[in-house]
């Protein structure tokens, strides 16, 4: 494990995943790790944010993962963010653990046979094996090399919002909470949220956490919203939260929510 010190702010210039909006994120103190996986079959690099009491103390933390985790994607500001709230004492302490992208659309979507889909995603059915080398390799991996608690969470954005649900439903067990910005789930047909209530455990007992989020993207929207009333209709014993954000674009309400989406998931 490789520990990368800054002595000073790293400034870089990270373009968001084909957003056209330039940020200007400091780059936080972080170790990087690359984790060959047989799984997705590749070298897979990984960037550790660890809290700032984290080498003061002797305590376990829990852990939050996010796909889109490279230093040229949303790793930085999420890490910035989460040092923000928990010295403010809005969250607890975490550990971020970020996922760099090789073939993202790849590893974030579910299989299809969708025309449309075919031409956005042309190599498309991935998630499993990413699941998979997140369950069996990254957790080992993380909780091997620093002091993990067993509550977990994982935040995405677009198509790794769409993972998140999927993972939700196919593997719950993975994480305790689910936070999805703006989740493509027009994806196949809008497949997760047509068979949502067929998917879904019958009782969650009040242990699970899930907060969405839609913003003015009609071709999101509509199916947000339509898994909200799918929700308020259910009884499920799941803690959920859902965020109408018609004020903000796909390619802001990232930044918009995550502090709320935070606050209001981290915390028991």
């Amino acid at each position: 494990m490789k520990k990368i010190i800054f002595l000073i702010i790293v400034i870089i210039t990270i373009s968001c995943k084909n957003k056209g909006i330039v940020y200007n994120d400091p780059v936080p103190e972080h170790d990087s790790l690359k984790i060959s996986s047989k799984f997705v079959n590749e070298d897979r690099v990984i960037n550790i944010w660890t809290p700032p009491n984290y080498n003061e103390s002797t305590d376990s933390f829990p852990v939050i993962y996010m796909p889109d985790g490279g230093i040229k994607e949303d790793f930085p500001h999420i890490a910035n963010t989460l040092a923000k709230l928990i010295s403010e004492n809005k969250i607890p302490p975490y550990i971020l653990v970020g996922i760099e992208n090789t073939e993202r659309r790849r590893d974030l979507s579910g299989p299809t046979e969708i025309e449309y889909d075919l031409k956005i995603v042309p190599n498309p059915g991935g998630s499993n094996n990413f699941r998979s080398f997140i369950k069996n390799e990254l957790f080992n991996e993380i909780n091997n090399k620093y002091r993990t608690t067993d509550k977990r969470a994982i935040i995405g954005e677009s198509a790794a919002g769409i993972f998140v649900i999927e993972t939700f439903l196919l593997n719950n067990d993975m994480f305790d909470y689910y936070i999805a910005m703006d989740p493509a789930l027009w994806y196949n047909e809008q497949y997760l949220v047509k068979n949502f209530d067929s998917l879904a455990k019958e009782d969650y007992k009040q242990k699970k956490k899930l907060w969405f989020a839609g913003s003015d993207a009609v071709d999101i929207s509509q199916h947000t919203r339509e898994l909200n009333k799918k929700l308020e209709n259910s009884n499920l014993g799941l803690v959920w939260k859902y965020s109408d954000d018609p004020e903000e674009h796909h390619n802001t309400i990232f930044r918009a929510t995550k502090e709320k989406a935070l606050i209001w998931t981290l915390n028991e």
